[in-house]
C-alpha cells in the first residue's frame, strides 16, 4: 500500500496539479503559537474486474486501466482532504446525479456505459457534463460529447 500511495501522491487523475503540504516547509522552531493548515486535491486508485472469477487489479492512472479495457471499476479514494477546482466543477455540472467517486470510476471505464451509449434522460446528460467536464482525456469522449448533443437537439 506505500507504494500505491507514494505513486499517487503526485497523481490527481483527470485534474490539475496537487499542491505540496504547506506543513513540509514550516520550521517548527519559527512557528510557536502558529498552527499550520492546507489541503491537498482527492486522488484515487481504480480497483477492477479483471474478467477471471473475482479476481481484481488497481491502478494508480486512467490511462492505465485505458490500456486495458476495463469495464467494471471503483474509484477509492487514497490520499486528498477537498476537491480539486476540476473536480468540483464536474460534481456541479451533474446537478446532483453523481458524486464524485462515481465520476472517478465511471472515467476510468471503457467500452461501456455513458462512454458508448446514448444520452436518453436529463440525468444521464448531467451525467455526461460531469465526466466531460472530470476527464476530459478519456478515450471515447467523442461519442459521449455526440450523445449529448443529440439528447439536446
Amino acid at each position: 500500500m506505500g507504494v500505491l500511495v507514494a505513486a499517487a501522491i503526485g497523481l490527481t487523475g483527470c485534474t490539475a496539479d496537487a499542491d505540496s503540504d504547506p506543513e513540509d516547509s514550516l520550521d517548527a522552531g519559527s512557528t510557536s503559537g502558529v498552527s499550520a493548515s492546507g489541503t491537498s486535491p482527492v486522488v484515487f486508485a481504480f480497483v477492477c474486474a479483471t474478467g477471471s472469477a473475482g479476481r481484481t487489479e488497481t491502478y494508480t492512472t486512467y490511462s492505465a486501466v485505458w490500456d486495458d479495457d476495463r469495464t467494471d471499476c471503483s474509484a477509492d479514494r487514497i490520499t486528498g482532504t477537498e476537491m480539486s477546482p476540476q473536480q468540483r466543477a464536474a460534481v456541479d455540472a451533474t446537478d446532483g446525479d453523481a458524486t464524485l467517486e462515481e465520476l472517478a470510476a465511471t472515467c476510468a471505464e471503457r467500452g461501456t456505459g455513458p462512454w458508448v451509449g446514448a444520452v436518453e434522460s436529463a440525468r444521464a446528460a448531467h451525467v455526461a457534463a460531469g465526466l466531460l467536464e472530470y476527464c476530459p482525456g478519456h478515450p471515447e469522449t467523442g461519442h459521449l460529447r455526440d450523445a449529448v448533443a443529440a439528447w439536446r437537439s
